[in-house]
């Protein structure tokens, strides 16, 4: 019976509702015809039936607390005497249970400081319109973002580096994320900073030589860290009903303290990928100028001269700066 009853709060239902226009007519034009009603029943005298329609008034207005208006995208999680009634969904005006009430626990932890902020702007002659978001109680259904503070993490060599995310979610299911989860948003935000602690230790910043080439570095492999940072968070936001639809790195960079160390070493390794490549090439070309020279029979030269000429070359080839020519008038030899 304890599993049921919990499964019964955990599992989204849809809440009873019927359509709120003609109860929002009907309501009125009673009210209407009971005040007139009454009027005329203390004009003539006819107390009971003035009293009885008096009590009315009083009361009548009750079927005015169920009247729901809902925009796209927009939610409302019923309770009934402690209990939950279920979910509204859909755009429309409606008419529910008058004693239910909406909850929202992300508006209900800041009516708190709202209402203070009336008072204060009271005293001064102005009211803050906004305040009356805080008290709607309706859960969006919309496509949000989340963008948490950078943090300061080690990756999996020790290094510490700063990183950031953008985390794009959603509510899937409303009873979940009000019943399960104190604040849905704040566990989602506490969530993805642990998510993302767990993801960056597993993961290099950078493949340097001593690694395997194909390894799975943050830099390198972007789509496959966003993929797997996506399935983490959403195993542990799985319990307060949302749904991650997408999580990707936005910031990412080596700490301060040793951001200059390892801009020295990627210039150190940038400088020697380069003068190999320049090595290589201009080895290349003396083997292609001594080939062409030997088979055009342009020259003979001997191994002395022909160790001179390679010497020559790569000096010329492999050098920082333009070669300054020297013009021999003499003999070769």
């Amino acid at each position: 019976m304890e599993n049921k009853r919990v499964n019964d709060v955990v599992e989204e239902k849809k809440a009873s509702a019927i359509s709120g226009v003609p109860i929002l007519l009907l309501t009125v034009i009673l009210l209407i015809a009971a005040i007139a009603g009454m009027m005329l029943a203390f004009v003539n005298e006819i107390f009971v039936l003035g009293i009885i329609l008096a009590f009315y008034v009083l009361v009548g207005w009750i079927p005015f607390l169920g009247l729901k208006m809902l925009r796209p995208n927009e939610a409302y999680v019923l309770t009934l005497f402690g209990k939950y009634y279920g979910t509204l969904k859909g755009p429309g005006y409606y008419f529910v249970h008058p004693f239910c009430s909406s909850i929202n626990p992300i508006k209900e932890g800041k009516i708190g400081s709202a209402v203070s902020e009336v008072s204060a702007n009271l005293t001064t002659g102005s009211v803050n319109m906004n305040v009356a978001n805080v008290f709607n109680k309706r859960i969006s259904l919309k496509t949000m973002t989340l963008n948490n503070d950078r943090q300061k993490i080690n990756d999996k060599m020790g290094n510490p580096i700063v990183i950031g995310i953008v985390v794009i979610w959603r509510v899937e299911n409303t009873a979940r994320a009000v019943f399960n989860v104190d604040n849905f948003a704040e566990f989602l935000s506490i969530q993805c900073d642990a998510a993302l602690r767990n993801i960056v230790r597993m993961y290099p910043y950078d493949v340097t030589d001593d690694q395997e080439l194909g390894e799975t570095s943050l830099r390198g492999s972007s789509i496959e860290i966003a993929q797997n940072l996506r399935e983490e968070i959403q195993s542990k936001v799985e319990v307060a009903g949302l749904e991650i639809i997408e999580a990707r790195i936005t910031h990412l960079a080596y700490a301060p303290e040793i951001a200059a160390a390892m801009l020295q070493r990627q210039q150190a390794n940038a400088i020697i990928d380069a003068r190999q490549m320049i090595v290589e090439g201009a080895v290349g070309m003396v083997e292609m100028a001594l080939a062409k020279l030997s088979d055009n029979n342009v020259v003979e030269l001997d191994e002395e001269r022909k160790a001179a000429m390679v010497s020559n070359l790569l000096v010329v080839l492999c050098g920082n700066r333009d070669a300054q020519p020297i013009v021999n008038s003499g003999s070769l030899y």
